[in-house]
């Protein structure tokens, strides 16, 4: 049945008992398939009977679906025509693993970061209105989104309009990490009233035997509602709620859909399903499978990155209860989870708020505690007001760990930390710091802690080429390393860049410095091997735009030093998806380039 469904179109024809068969094939296909391409596993079995009734009562792209993160739109390609590109899933020049309107006209927003859904569903829904159409908009957000602050300003103006949106709520009871905030025990106690359940069954039965509902069932089922529990959050912000109901059982999800499309009000439907249904290992350890690597990936025995600061976590916290460790729902993709463990009090999941963490942070450090914020590059730029007007002008004692700088491969633009030297550089009072290796790192992180005033330290993600790497060592603020001394050529590296560098190094017999820091910046050093070399080149993992290299260019300026000096980093675009190796290649961050670049 799969096979002959070409666009949404086709599946109007199918029958309800056709649309359940047709729900186990596309289970089927998405694990099959994803466990050859690497993926968004959990999040997408858990939502294929929504994605299907939401495509057999609407039509798209007339009417805009708008995929919260969009993760869990998997479905959604298939019944768009994108079925037989699915093994291009996140590679290079293939599908991507969000919604992306470039890539086909169902796709009515882009996404990739959280919490976004509500707002820009609800764009969609007021220029519908000031177009004159009848299209519907639907925003479709997880119950982890809902911890987001953008749903809440999202919530407020559209309980304040008259905008014909429909919010679906996507309960599974599970972020990326397990979910947290009052949001969470609200929904949870919504679900779980005895009273309240009778009633929902009630309202169900009013809803079926309403073909059209309009202003009459509204009034009904919120006035049954009022009868039997406090009004909900929803309905006091003015968004009419409806459920809850089982996200799995595609009959009632296909009538609730046709009823509610009737109605041309702010409108949220929630619904219950369980992230990774269908496939019983996923099922029991979402966690897990939110995201999964190709069958074909080979595990490495070297620490990553991020399990490099986890480890650094919980050797200083051990010896430090001041140390205060914040993520902003990201804690096992932080390498955090045991510190979780270990010490609960000493540590904080504020959900999805970025600007809350930060700020939350910043709190902290004023009464003396050492507040340590693990945030993935991408979105730090979600925090960047706080980080400016709350941290850096109060010169506030906050560690930054900057995980998944640079490029991160297969999650593509979205997701790449391809700007943070640039955003952060020109900001007063900050330290930056990028560690060419795991023992740097941790050196780095010690440097940090005990370091007056707000210090980041930005890693790449992947493997570390370095098993041991604890010490108890500190870097010397603002110095770099010299890793070769050669001729006539000096490379400027920073970070991880510095192996390809040492490789084309020892081709082009250069010196090569391991920089260390991006602010400050040894600045000293970069003038005595500007003038005593006749070529000079930058190498980094970030635009070149405002960058660091970039920095080497002012000071080269600002001293009247006209050695040539080459820039290398990435270009002025939104990087493109793929393997780290293949987006370093195509972007020049490897031995090649710099060879290539020294030699014209």
């Amino acid at each position: 049945m799969l096979d002959s469904i070409q666009s949404p179109q086709d599946i109007k024809q199918l029958d309800l008992d056709q649309l359940q068969s047709l729900a186990d094939e596309i289970r089927t296909f998405l694990i099959d398939n994803i466990q050859k391409t690497g993926g968004h596993l959990a999040p997408n079995l858990g939502t294929v009977e929504l994605t299907i009734a939401m495509h057999y009562v609407f039509d798209t792209p007339k009417d805009s679906f708008v995929f919260d993160v969009g993760h869990q739109a998997y479905t959604h390609k298939i019944l768009t025509g994108r079925k037989d590109k699915m093994h291009t899933l996140r590679k290079k020049n293939g599908l991507s693993g969000f919604t992306k309107q470039s890539e086909s006209e169902h796709d009515a927003f882009g996404a990739g970061h959280s919490s976004t859904s509500i707002s820009s569903a609800l764009g969609i829904a007021v220029a519908n209105k000031i177009n004159k159409t009848e299209y519907k908009s639907i925003a479709v957000i997880g119950d982890g989104a809902l911890t987001g602050g953008m749903s809440f300003e999202a919530l407020n103006h559209a309980g304040d309009s008259d905008a014909d949106l429909l919010i679906i709520l996507n309960d599974n009871d599970m972020s990326i990490s397990k979910n947290v905030g009052a949001m969470s025990k609200y929904l949870t106690k919504l679900i779980s009233g005895k009273v309240y359940s009778t009633m929902k069954s009630k309202s169900l039965g009013f809803l079926k035997k309403m073909p059209m509902i309009h202003e009459f069932a509204r009034r009904s089922e919120e006035h049954v509602k009022g009868m039997v529990l406090p009004s909900t959050l929803f309905e006091e912000l003015g968004v009419n709620y409806f459920g809850p109901i089982d996200g799995h059982d595609l009959p009632m999800l296909v009538n609730t859909l046709q009823n509610l499309k009737q109605l041309k009000i702010p409108r949220l439907l929630h619904i219950i399903t369980k992230k990774g249904y269908g496939l019983k290992t996923a099922e029991n350890d979402p966690c897990k499978f939110h995201g999964v690597a190709p069958a074909s990936t080979k595990s490495s025995t070297l620490p990553s990155y991020s399990e490099v600061f986890g480890q650094w976590l919980l050797d200083t916290g051990a010896n430090d209860q001041q140390l205060m460790a914040i993520t902003p729902a990201m804690c096992t993709g932080s390498g955090m989870s045991e510190f979780e463990a270990q010490f609960p009090e000493q540590y904080f999941d504020v959900g999805i708020a970025e600007q809350h963490a930060i700020t939350f942070a910043g709190g902290l450090a004023t009464q003396g505690l050492k507040p340590v914020v693990a945030i993935y590059s991408t979105f730090l730029q979600r925090g960047y007001d706080q980080l400016i007007h709350d941290i850096a002008l109060q010169n506030l004692n906050v560690t930054f760990a900057i995980d998944r700088a640079g490029l991160v491969g297969a999650d593509g633009a979205t997701h790449a930390g391809s700007f943070d030297l640039s955003f952060l550089r020109c900001i007063p009072n900050l330290v930056i710091m990028a560690p060419s290796n795991a023992v740097e790192m941790y050196q780095m992180l010690n440097s940090a802690y005990h370091t007056n005033g707000p210090v980041c330290v930005r890693y790449p993600r992947g493997a570390s080429l370095i098993k041991d790497y604890t010490t108890n060592n500190k870097i010397k603020i603002g110095k770099a390393n010299i890793a070769r001394i050669g001729n006539k050529i000096s490379i400027f590296a920073f970070g991880t860049t510095l192996d390809q560098a040492l490789i084309a190094g020892e081709e082009l017999d250069a010196t090569v410095v391991d920089m260390r820091f991006v602010k400050p910046l040894d600045e000293s050093l970069v003038i005595e091997l500007a003038n005593t070399h006749q070529q000079l080149i930058s190498i980094e993992d970030n635009a070149i735009t405002g960058g660091a290299g970039s920095a080497i260019s002012e000071l080269l300026h600002a001293h009247n030093i006209n050695t040539p000096l080459s820039l290398l980093g990435l270009p002025d675009i939104f990087t493109e998806q793929g393997s780290q190796e293949e987006l370093y290649a195509l972007y020049g961050l490897n031995a090649e380039s710099i060879i290539d670049t020294a030699r014209s």
